[in-house]
């Protein structure tokens, strides 16, 4: 189904279908034109045959003797390019209808000659001018006899060519076999039938070369759109060699990706910058805030506020913190510090901040040993600790957490999954969304900004990874972090 849609294949369909529809009329048309050549020719050699075989000798012409021919089937030849004798079959009446000459050498002697017989029967006579008796010394007239009659017939074993011709005092009949003919025709048949398929697959496979070249375009700008990433915005298509056709869709084209990566840069060093700009001076404000609060009387109220007041900064701060880690990742530019990496020992640390966090819920594990990649480690520790505190703030009330890992041929495999209620599918597809939080009925009393899933997602792929929301049974939630090994 999908060749069918392939704007190359139907061209080189519909130019196959073209060319098959032009050389089956062709050769059709040639067919028959040889083979109208052929009987053409043949007509042509029984005309001569036929009026030999109707004059006889000067002296029997006005004698009132009966004629005889002076023409015998073996004497025949029709030049009809076979090594094999053709079979002819002759048959000369007089004018009474008395038999002067009938072959007697075909086997099928008896049906070809009911066929002349019947043959002679429709053809018309030929009367000679009356002669000229009040003067004797002008000539008459030449005798011009009525035109033969020709027409190809069949009988049960074979095909006949015949022609038929009356004179005043003779009437002859003769017969040729179209076996050859027949013949020849099948093989000329034949050779259509193997050049013509032979022809329609050379066009084929030309138009299917041809219109790949003349596509190249498309499937260069289909390649430069394939990589229209982060980090291949600067992708340009040349135009230097490329048909006039396909001009203006290029020159559009590389004008928006100048736009797209104008836009792209700005907006990326918006972000970076402001939260440079905003974590400098939370940075202070969390400062003067520790340093008031150890000032202050314990337990009173302002310490309250000033604790109250410093978790929102820590808050605010780790915000622009994840901020600046996804403008990185969008520019491209997340720095990684690539170490070999325990991912057994990192799993073990988040189990048990699991049992110290969440120390009502049942958690499994199934961690084997020596699972190691190359990664940043801090930023794997932060993608775990998101996925895990995920799993306890979605979880259900004495519900679950299960994490296991395994080790594939090229990769690692971490799947932490919980109980919860069921994701509507109009949310599993957005959950990697920034600042997307799902339904709110089902998230006002959980805290958080909706940057954790994008940015764990992000560090993920930055380590050649992914981060992947599984399709799994009811009341369960798993996500699987995938992280090649390095060997």
């Amino acid at each position: 189904m999908k060749q069918l849609r392939s704007f190359r294949f139907r061209i080189a369909l519909l130019s196959a279908a073209l060319a098959g529809s032009t050389l089956v009329g062709f050769g059709a048309v040639s067919w028959f034109q040889i083979y109208n050549a052929k009987i053409s020719r043949l007509d042509a050699e029984l005309l001569n045959q036929l009026m030999r075989a109707s004059r006889p000798p000067e002296k029997e012409r006005y004698s009132g003797v009966a004629p005889r021919s002076p023409l015998r089937p073996e004497s025949l030849s029709f030049g009809l390019g076979t090594n094999t004798k053709t079979p002819i079959a002759l048959l000369v009446l007089d004018a009474n209808g008395n038999t002067i000459f009938q072959s007697n050498s075909l086997p099928a002697d008896i049906e070809v000659n009911r066929l002349l017989l019947g043959r002679l029967q429709l053809t018309p006579l030929s009367l000679p001018p009356p002669r000229e008796r009040q003067n004797p010394s002008i000539e008459p007239p030449p005798f011009r006899p009525l035109p033969p009659q020709f027409v190809t017939l069949r009988t049960a074993t074979a095909t006949w060519r015949i022609g038929t011709t009356k004179f005043p005092n003779t009437q002859v009949a003769l017969a040729v076999s179209l076996q050859a003919v027949n013949q020849e025709m099948a093989t000329i048949r034949n050779i259509f039938l193997v050049s013509i398929p032979v022809a329609l697959l050379l066009v084929a496979v030309g138009a299917w070369l041809i219109s790949g070249r003349a596509l190249r375009p498309i499937t260069q700008l289909t390649g430069v759109i394939q990589q229209v990433t982060v980090k291949g915005l600067d992708q340009r298509i040349p135009i230097g060699t490329t048909d006039v056709e396909f001009v203006e869709l290029i020159q559009v084209f590389n004008q928006m990706l100048s736009r797209l990566e104008r836009s792209f840069t700005q907006a990326s060093r918006f972000s970076a910058d402001a939260a440079h700009e905003l974590k400098t001076p939370l940075t202070i404000l969390q400062g003067e805030l520790e340093r008031t609060l150890q000032q202050v009387d314990s337990g009173s109220e302002v310490q309250q506020r000033l604790s109250n007041l410093l978790d929102e900064v820590r808050r605010l701060s780790g915000i622009i913190r994840k901020l600046l880690l996804l403008s990185l990742a969008d520019a491209g530019q997340m720095s990684l510090y690539l170490v070999e990496v325990d991912i057994s020992e990192l799993l073990m640390e988040i189990v048990e901040d699991a049992e110290l966090l969440a120390p009502h819920l049942s958690v499994q594990t199934d961690i084997p040993t020596g699972l190691k990649v190359q990664g940043d480690r801090d930023l794997l520790m932060q993608v775990l600790q998101n996925l895990l505190s995920n799993a306890i703030k979605y979880n259900l009330a004495n519900g679950w957490i299960k994490i296991y890992a395994e080790k594939m041929q090229t990769n690692v495999h971490i799947t932490i999954v919980n109980a919860s209620i069921d994701i509507p599918v109009s949310d599993r597809s957005r959950l990697f969304d920034r600042f997307y939080r799902g339904d709110p009925a089902r998230t006002r009393q959980v805290e958080g900004l909706g940057l954790g899933l994008s940015l764990a997602r992000e560090i993920a792929r930055a380590h050649r990874g992914d981060l992947t929301l599984d399709s799994i049974l009811n009341g369960q939630t798993a996500f699987t972090l995938t992280l090649p090994i390095e060997e």
